[in-house]
């Protein structure tokens, strides 16, 4: 095959703000709702498949936690459905976890993708869990990219299109493009990256949100209990794998350790690029991690939580992998997802 055809976009990638809102407005089996507006004011849309459960609240989960009984905030047994959130687009450049959100969607939808495969399991986990998909939580990010796919490009193209450039006209770069937090005023073009404000979403104040986005979201994930909520992120030329989360209690980095090992075996089989980190406790070094979005999420709703770095498929050194891998790889991702919270549901019983 030759390199051009590698980056011919497929049909069924469809990762424009167009394509969220026409495959949002098809939604019949699930329900769609918008849960925020963006300072540009584009709708941040939800849609959610299986039955809002009461789980009984009567505290939040860190005072659930406080109290020592976290069916104060949930009360959860095997006969509850697993909650799960995937959230795309919080970087607008990052258009591969949008393509496949959509794709998904319309699998649940119609029973195929828009690629017209089918996956009969995946499908069947609407009668069985309860789903909240977003597919692209900032709009206005993903607005001011001209790309619809990012496979091929080349590293300075990606880097002036999601993290754009400083007032010198310089690239801001990652992750130097995070030391000034809003940018808007330090950027001479704002990339995808964020808001229209210049808030990146991953690293909000998330004790007093300044985006509204980042507000709703955190609210969702609360009101919703999520028992895993995965963020999707472009990695550049990486293999695609999970982020260590920082600051997660070690019996919730023990069950993403196994889910990870799950992951990793089921990306074997398939022959796509996956690197299997393991969370190890907070590592000691000069700089603390960062307590990032994904952190903020596992402290509402006490779920797994966890940033799913996809490959971009780059003219560049490193994993380079086709439209096909990038999108096969995140199907994988949500079956052995989905597989793992139906075997270890649920994630913390509630005493009798």
């Amino acid at each position: 095959m030759r390199n051009s055809d590698l980056n011919l976009i497929p049909s069924y990638w469809k990762s424009g703000l167009e394509h969220v809102k026409e495959t949002v407005s098809a939604v019949k089996r699930g329900q769609a709702d918008v849960i925020a507006r963006s300072p540009g004011g584009r709708d941040v849309y939800a849609v959610y498949y299986g039955e809002k459960q009461d789980f009984r609240r009567k505290a939040n989960y860190n005072s659930a936690c406080g109290a020592g009984d976290l069916s104060a905030y949930a009360r959860k047994t095997d006969s509850t459905r697993p909650v799960v959130a995937i959230v795309g687009g919080i970087h607008g450049g990052e258009h591969e976890g949008i393509v496949a959100i959509l794709n998904l969607i319309r699998l649940l939808e119609t029973g195929k993708d828009f690629d017209g495969k089918e996956n009969a399991y995946i499908r069947g986990c609407a009668d069985r869990l309860r789903l909240v998909l977003i597919p692209c939580l900032n709009p206005d990010g993903r607005a001011r990219v001209s790309y619809e796919s990012m496979v091929g490009k080349t590293m300075t193209e990606l880097r002036y299109q999601v993290q754009g450039t400083w007032t010198d006209g310089t690239l801001c770069g990652w992750p130097g493009c995070k030391a000034v937090h809003p940018i808007a005023g330090a950027s001479g073009r704002l990339g995808g990256y964020f808001n229209d404000d210049g808030i990146n979403i991953m690293h909000d104040h998330f004790f007093s949100p300044m985006a509204e986005e980042t507000r709703r979201l955190m609210e969702l994930t609360d009101r919703e209990a999520s028992d895993a909520t995965v963020l999707l992120h472009g990695g550049a030329n990486s293999p695609n794998h999970f982020m260590r989360t920082s600051y997660i209690p070690p019996a919730v980095e023990t069950l993403q350790n196994r889910l990870v090992d799950k992951m990793e075996e089921a990306y074997r089989a398939k022959g796509i690029p996956f690197l299997p980190l393991h969370g190890n406790g907070i590592p000691s070094s000069p700089t603390p991690p960062s307590f990032n979005l994904t952190s903020a999420l596992h402290h509402i709703s006490g779920g797994l939580s966890m940033t799913y770095e996809s490959n971009q498929g780059l003219d560049a050194a490193g994993c380079r992998c086709t439209h096909e891998q990038i999108y096969e790889g995140h199907f994988v991702m949500f079956e052995q997802l989905f597989r793992f919270m139906e075997e270890t549901n649920p994630l913390f019983p509630a005493a009798n």
